[in-house]
Order: C-alpha cells, then structure tokens, then sequence
C-alpha cells in the first residue's frame, strides 16, 4: 500500500468531501485543493490506474476499498495528531498544517506507539 504524499491527499480529500456531498467530482477536489483542472485530471487518472478510485460515466469519484483504507488512515492521523498538537499548546492552524506534514511521513509504529501513550495517559 505504498502511496506518494499527494496521492495520499487527494484520497484524503475525496474521503472529506464523501462525507458532505452527494458525489464527488474533480471540480470539487479543484474547489477544495485550490489546484488547476488539469492536475487534478491527470491526479485521478493516476488513482483510477492503481485501482485507488472509481470515476463513472458521469465523472463521479469513489473511493475503491484500497483507496478508502489508505484515505481513513491519513485521515485519522491528521485528526489525531492535529488535536494533540493543540491540547501541547500549539495553536490550531500550525497544529493542522504540521499535522499535515508529518501524517504522511510517520511509521505505522511511531504514530501507534504516540497514540497509545497519548490515549493511556
């Protein structure tokens, strides 16, 4: 399951705006990211070819079951790691745009290993 930093975001992304719109399309992921049409086109062609989405007749986006596992693990980081950051007192945009950086490159241990020592304490 070995994705790059911005396939991660883009998965992350499609799995944020799931949970507030009916459908998905690449406007909206344009609308969200703030990127050009034509990056996020060719960002999905890219996740449609490692069979991480689902892009239907009518352009909307789905998360395939190896899409949705990869976007919910970023995801729990980034909320997990972002909370934590503001309860050590860093204030809240640093702790998302931080949290933003290091849920992408933490090992499966260390972000457990932080996570449990956080939730046992």
């Amino acid at each position: 399951m070995t994705t790059n930093e911005s396939a991660e975001n883009y998965l992350e992304t499609i799995l944020i705006l799931s949970k507030s719109l009916p459908v998905v399309r690449s406007v909206d992921i344009c609308n969200e990211l703030g990127f050009k049409k034509s990056s996020v086109s060719v960002a999905m062609k890219n996740l449609r070819q490692k069979n991480h989405i689902i892009v239907s007749d009518a352009g909307f986006i789905t998360l395939t079951q190896s899409g949705r596992d990869i976007a919910e693990m970023i995801y729990e980081r980034h909320e997990f790691l972002s909370k934590w950051l503001v309860k050590l007192g860093v204030d809240e945009k640093t702790a998302t745009d931080d949290a933003c950086r290091i849920e992408h490159v933490i090992s499966k241990e260390s972000f457990n290993a932080i996570k449990n020592f956080v939730n046992n304490k």
